[in-house]
């Protein structure tokens, strides 16, 4: 919802998912990163002429201390966002609650490590926390489309889910390159203009590429 706005991330490293497609492995797949502690985080954040501040991951909601870190930068006057699988809760201080639940096109193979399969589909999602999140924050569901059936997953998920507002779901393709995106797009747009939703590019990409830092 908030795609074109200079934003500053705080990425935490650490996930409890295993997808496929992880566009950020060093945060999942193979963490890495230093320790930082609240004071820091704060003050590199100051650094930058931003209101936004997105708290993303990995799983940010898996980070010791995230409420308080959420809380002093809602304090320093700036506009939150926190991204999350939703698949745990915390009560986190925030303007914009960004849940991305996985759809079954995120499930690991055996070439990337059979072993996490299982576990990835017993964690990916869970409706209780994301029916609870709606419930107390303004939101949004952002789903990663790959194929054309995922929309039949997530309109099974949003019947399961009871009352969403169509708008607040946002379909973004999966895909790594301009190329990839863009083949995508066409059928996805579609798709969206049938169904009632948001089409959400990946915009760090088209501007970038796939590289970190930006």
């Amino acid at each position: 919802m908030l795609a074109g706005l200079p934003s500053v991330f705080v990425r935490t490293s650490g996930c409890n998912l295993r997808c496929a497609w992880c566009d950020t492995p060093y945060t999942s797949w193979k963490p890495e990163g230093e320790e930082r502690n609240l004071e820091e985080i704060l003050a590199e954040v100051k650094k930058y002429p931003c209101r936004n501040v997105v708290v993303t991951g990995g799983e940010p909601l898996l980070a010791s201390g995230v409420e308080e870190l959420t809380k002093k930068l809602k304090e320093s006057g700036h506009h939150i966002t926190v991204e999350t699988a939703a698949t745990i809760f915390k009560p986190v201080s925030c303007d914009l609650l960004s849940m991305s639940p996985k759809l079954a096109n995120s499930i690991p193979g055996r070439r990337q490590g059979g072993r996490f399969a299982k576990m990835h589909e017993a964690r990916r999602l869970n409706l209780p926390v994301i029916r609870q999140f709606i419930r107390r924050y303004d939101y949004q569901l952002k789903f990663v489309v790959e194929r054309r059936q995922d929309f039949a997953e997530i309109e099974t998920i949003l019947g399961r889910l009871g009352r969403v507002e169509r708008e607040r779901v946002l379909i973004m393709p999966q895909g790594r390159t301009p190329k990839s995106l863009g083949k995508k797009a066409a059928w996805i747009v579609d798709l969206c203009k049938a169904s009632g939703f948001r089409y959400s590019p990946r915009l760090h990409i088209d501007l970038y590429g796939n590289r970190r830092g930006t």
